[in-house]
């Protein structure tokens, strides 16, 4: 599909699934995720589906993307420490949920089932995918969400927009790196609106990001600074080809030529050291 180069190595594959104790349990676990995604695909689907019977569609900018890579938490894969609670009482209808891990209840008085004895997908199950599966989400890349490697923060991001984007550019790759941060920028840009310098009386913070409209007509985005990243000590800087990232507060910088080593398997750090003293000043400013 033209994605990814043939260049790149592929990353070391996390687990083997001929050798799992719990089989059926782990296929359920990416069953329940792929049934997620179709769900959420269905939803996407009655959206796009009103926005055509108003005859909005061909002229409505449609951005789609994910927050993160795939996560290697392991939250509700161990069995429970304790009993499940035998004396729960049903939410009220004003009650949110307090609780955004195990232990749980459901909104009827169920107690949330976690562990290898609960077969993912109901109501009253809570089992994350885990390492194994993440690193299969991640394929080719490093690492999984909180890290800043691109296994933590290479996403897809699909555009449509019929009127504004060029039959020839249909079905296009963009390989130019981009942001959240962009997507602001993009909006006003089309919309052809001003980002306000205050708002009720306070400042606003000035926008970071830039358009990404060249991008639509298969022109070179205009990137003139660096794009940074910090989560949880994890941090990161791209310069064009160039990315110096480290993993954790007192992680080491590791560099990487993203043209030729996406996958982040070959660390320039200790041979490229004026480059990576460049980036690292860079991402401290």
């Amino acid at each position: 599909m033209g994605l990814l180069s043939d260049a790149w190595e592929v990353t070391p594959q996390a687990g083997d699934f001929s050798k799992e104790k719990n089989a059926a349990w782990e296929a359920r676990c990416m069953e329940v995720y792929a049934a997620m995604v179709d769900n959420m695909d269905q939803g996407i689907g009655r959206v796009v589906a009103e926005l055509k019977r108003q005859g909005q569609l061909d002229n409505t900018l449609v951005i789609y993307l994910q927050d993160n890579g795939g996560c290697a938490e392991e939250a509700g894969r161990a069995a429970p420490a304790q009993p499940y609670p035998t004396d729960l009482k049903a939410f009220t209808a004003d009650q949110l949920q307090p609780a955004i891990r195990p232990p749980m209840q459901t909104r009827d008085g169920r107690p949330v089932r976690t562990g290898p004895k609960a077969m993912p997908g109901p109501a009253d199950t809570y089992v994350a995918y885990g390492r194994n599966w993440a690193n299969v989400s991640n394929t080719p890349f490093r690492e999984y969400k909180h890290r800043v490697h691109e296994g933590g923060i290479a996403t897809p991001l699909v555009v449509q927009w019929p009127n504004g984007i060029a039959a020839r550019r249909h079905n296009q790759v963009v390989n130019d790196p981009t942001h959240l941060i962009d997507i602001m920028a993009t909006c006003l840009d089309l919309a052809g609106a001003k980002h306000p310098q205050d708002f009720a009386g306070k400042a606003t913070v000035p926008l970071e990001g830039i358009s990404l409209r060249p991008a639509l007509a298969g022109q070179p985005i205009d990137r003139r600074q660096p794009i940074f990243w910090e989560h949880e000590g994890n941090r990161a800087v791209r310069d064009g080809k160039w990315k110096l990232v480290a993993k954790g507060p007192r992680g080491k910088w590791e560099l990487y030529d993203m043209e030729a080593d996406r996958t982040e398997m070959h660390d320039l750090a200790s041979t490229q050291t004026d480059q990576a003293n460049h980036m690292a000043a860079q991402w401290d400013a």
